[in-house]
């Protein structure tokens, strides 16, 4: 006779991922639940992706305004206690929204940290609790850094940079990834003077050189300073202010600011007795197959707590989907993530849809590609195209294998790249297809046509 548990399935995590697969299986009518440690909604909801929106549009919006040459004097302010404010309504009457729409679809919510006791019981708090089946959703959290002084000075990251409620008037931000470029941008937008440093040779290493050309040239007309190939050995702090001591080349120096920002990525959550359960993984992640079976048959994982060097919300829902689909359906068959882009949100927005060039040459693969700049069509004469980008990458055949945004509207135009990809479609689908005479999108086809001669 089978064991009585108390769920079918314990969700551990209720971001994008955990949500997702919860959700679906819960329709199914299996007895789920989801245990999250902090407010449900996980990092995308409260930390990441939607609080990260808000602000970035308003320093957007505000920055566009007082900029305009028909704007004249420099009267406008705004009030920062009020923005921090606004956001945290959002994030709250949001996180109630979520928090409603698992319960109607009957998924128990637990509060608390998990830890697992054996492969099939976990406590939280004082609560134990026992399922069939475990799916682990945990996200990541700061990745830590050695940095000497970080124990005695308050520094920010990523999550409480959104949260201060005086405008700094010196930032220093540690990392030139998607969310150290984010932060940068956001600061220099409202006001602050900004430095940002990355110990890689250009801004966002993982993307395209002509990438970091773009925000390089970006950032120095919005008068944020770029420091690469760089690196923090201490921070400390007087009574006037926070002291960053750095390398640059052979030598050190050393500035003085009022906050400094440590965006040096993130790393998977792991800390929750996993080897309890017998699960291995690694500090880069949970071990799973191509089908997110971990080392246990009846635990699973998805989303940014795997051993996998992708990561995006996009993804994460993919990965949650086809899961969902196996369990329910007792298939095997492996995420397909065909068309899904990377989307760093900037006034000037990066996109990278399938492989960039720095894939293709990691990978040995030969391939054809064209760049067209935006500042290049006679109907984009707005200063803010001044910057951007369409770079198409191609094989033997014309069928696109990746392609590189730089725009204002990135997210706004990626879809036919992203169709063209998922379909498997040559680019004289993207030559010929009609768009607006003042679209940042006529550089697709225009690339697209540079290809075909």
């Amino acid at each position: 006779m089978g064991k009585n548990y108390d769920f079918d399935y314990i969700v551990i995590g209720s971001g994008p991922a955990g949500r997702t697969v919860a959700i679906r299986l819960a329709e199914a009518k299996k007895k789920v639940a989801i245990v999250e440690c902090q407010a449900f909604g996980g990092a995308e909801i409260n930390t990441r992706d939607f609080p990260y929106q808000i602000n970035l549009d308003f320093a957007h919006s505000y920055y566009n305004f007082i900029n305009s040459p028909a704007i004249s004097g420099n009267s406008c302010h705004f009030n920062f206690p009020t923005l921090v404010s606004n956001t945290d309504q959002a994030i709250t009457s949001t996180t109630a929204s979520i928090i409603e729409n698992l319960q109607k679809r009957g998924v128990h919510l637990i509060n608390g940290f998990a830890h697992f006791l054996d492969s099939n019981t976990i406590a939280v708090d004082e609560h134990q609790y026992t399922a069939k089946n475990f799916i682990l959703a945990t996200g990541s959290a700061l990745k830590a850094t050695e940095i000497s002084g970080l124990e005695s000075v308050k520094y920010l990251d990523p999550t409480t940079a959104l949260k201060i409620r005086r405008l700094p008037k010196f930032v220093f931000v540690v990392g030139g990834g998607p969310t150290g470029v984010q932060i940068a941008e956001y600061f220099a937008m409202l006001g602050s003077g900004v430095i940002i440093m990355e110990r890689g040779s250009h801004l966002l290493p993982r993307e395209d050189e002509e990438v970091a050309n773009a925000i390089n040239t970006y950032f120095k007309d919005l008068g944020i300073t770029v420091v690469t190939n760089a690196k923090v050995n201490a921070i400390t702090e007087d009574y006037a202010s926070k002291i960053v001591v750095f390398m640059s080349g052979a030598s050190e120096k050393m500035v003085r600011v009022d906050s400094i920002v440590l965006a040096t990525g993130s790393e998977p959550y792991l800390d929750y007795g996993l080897e309890n359960a017998g699960i291995d993984y690694k500090r880069t992640g949970i071990i799973v197959d191509k089908y997110f079976n971990t080392t246990r048959k009846d635990i699973f994982a998805i989303g940014d707590c795997i051993d996998d060097t992708n990561s995006s919300t996009e993804r994460a829902v993919a990965q949650a989907n086809t899961l969902a689909d196996n369990l329910l359906h007792r298939q095997k068959s492996p995420a397909k993530y065909s068309g899904i882009a990377r989307y760093i949100n900037m006034a000037q927005s990066v996109i990278t849809v399938g492989l960039n060039e720095r894939d293709i040459l990691s990978r040995d693969l030969k391939c054809k590609k064209s760049i067209v700049y935006l500042k290049d069509i006679p109907s984009l004469y707005k200063r803010e195209y001044q910057y951007g980008f369409v770079k198409l990458l191609v094989d033997h055949s014309n069928h696109l294998i990746g392609a590189t945004i730089v725009a204002p509207n990135a997210k706004s135009i990626v879809g036919e790249l992203s169709l063209c990809l998922n379909r498997h479609l040559t680019i004289e689908a993207l030559a010929f297809t009609p768009h607006l005479a003042d679209s940042s999108a006529l550089a697709i086809s225009e690339a697209a046509k540079k290809l075909l001669k």
